[in-house]
């Protein structure tokens, strides 16, 4: 919120006057009254100053306050000057814009309008091509013309030329759907071949494969046919040794046996083992025939042991 120019000016005085120290005099007799009359007159000096400097200051403002206005006038008369500078630039760009485009709209306009006029021209020439070419067919052709004209004249089916055309369209039209289901016909004959030709071919295949497996197959069997052969073989070379061994394993049973009761007889004991246990008869042969070995060794030696007891 401002402060008014017054009520300022007032503050400042106050201000000035707490913050101002007294002068110090020299005489100390001056007295109070004295004093207070000097601050009265400096109040009426200052109050002199400030009135002074507020009619300074208010003119100043006056002045500052038109000065304001006039600017203020001026920047209103140069802001509306400038807004029609710009609405002027805006209505130039804007006719230039209109001008420029009805002038590309003219140039397309003539571009198109000669393009079509060379469209027209190259359409004329083609046409003008098109008459001469179907002149010159027409020439090339008039003898058939004049020939037709013969035949019907000749002729008793045929009145016109358009009727004979029309027949003879006709039977092209007919020869022309017999010759197309004839080659449908060729083609299905065709296409049956080429699928008869590759069922034969795959059959062949299959054929040739099935062939081979059996070839396969009877090999294998000639393997194992000679692997049977072989095992078969070979069983029988087992069976055989088996019962060579067998045969051996018996006589050596025997054997044992035998050495078994002859050295029981010699030591003239009572058998005292099984027939079949052949392992320990020939622990017992083997015993008798190491005492016996060391019996018979002793006399050798020079030292005449007592004779062995019989047993």
């Amino acid at each position: 919120m401002a402060v008014p120019w017054e009520e300022y000016f007032q503050m400042v005085l106050e201000e000035k006057l707490r913050t101002e120290k007294p002068p110090v005099h020299e005489d100390d007799y001056i007295s109070q009254a004295t004093q207070l009359l000097e601050k009265k007159q400096e109040m009426v000096e200052m109050e002199e100053a400030l009135q002074a400097k507020k009619e300074e200051f208010q003119v100043k403002m006056s002045a500052l306050k038109q000065r304001r206005e006039t600017l203020e006038q001026k920047e209103n008369a140069l802001r509306e000057s400038v807004v029609r500078f710009d609405k002027f630039l805006k209505d130039t760009e804007a006719k230039q814009s209109r001008a420029r485009r009805r002038e590309e709209e003219g140039w397309q306009t003539a571009a198109q309008k000669e393009a079509e006029a060379e469209a027209l021209k190259e359409e004329l020439q083609e046409l003008t091509r098109k008459k001469e070419r179907l002149e010159r067919q027409e020439q090339k052709y008039r003898p058939f013309a004049q020939y037709l004209e013969q035949v019907v004249a000749q002729s008793q089916e045929f009145q016109e030329i358009p009727e004979l055309m029309a027949r003879f369209s006709g039977l092209s039209e007919t020869r022309a759907i017999l010759t197309e289901r004839e080659q449908a016909l060729h083609k299905a004959m065709e296409d049956t071949r080429a699928e008869l030709l590759k069922l034969v071919e795959e059959k062949n295949d299959e054929i040739l494969h099935q062939n081979n497996q059996l070839a396969d197959l009877q090999l294998r069997l000639e393997e194992v046919r000679t692997q049977a052969l072989q095992w078969e073989s070979r069983w029988i070379h087992i069976q055989n040794t088996a019962a060579q061994k067998t045969l051996l394993l018996g006589q050596i049973k025997m054997a044992a046996l035998n050495l078994f009761q002859t050295v029981c007889k010699q030591k003239k004991e009572v058998p005292s083992l099984a027939v079949e246990d052949t392992e320990g008869q020939l622990e017992q042969v083997q015993r008798y025939f190491q005492d016996l070995s060391a019996m018979l060794a002793k006399p050798h030696q020079g030292d005449p042991g007592p004779p062995a007891a019989d047993h």
